[in-house]
């Protein structure tokens, strides 16, 4: 689990961007998943993984083929996300690079 202990200040002072724009190693927040429709069966799937609003993630590593897929750190388990998957996931950048 990361450890932010600033966020208790107020998150909503980082900029807003998509997970698959953040380099390898950087720490972020999710603040939301995108929906394009009512039964959107990727965002619903992004939210039952653990992409919920204030829930810590890490961007570890990338695929050797244009940067695709993208694995991603949440608590202790790691996913392995398109980067159109990480492009529906908006966060905030909270941390250094590791």
């Amino acid at each position: 689990m990361f450890s932010f202990p600033f966020l208790e200040t107020d998150i909503r002072l980082f900029p807003m961007q998509h997970l698959s724009e953040l380099p390898r190693g950087t720490r972020a927040v999710v603040d939301h998943v995108v929906h394009t429709s009512e039964k959107d069966a990727i965002s619903q799937r992004l939210t039952d993984l653990g992409f919920v609003s204030g829930e810590g993630v890490r961007v570890a590593a990338f695929g050797p083929l244009g940067a695709d897929p993208i694995l991603v750190v949440i608590g202790s388990t790691r996913f392995a996300l398109r980067r159109s998957e990480a492009a529906r996931v908006v966060v905030r950048e909270v941390g250094e690079h590791v």
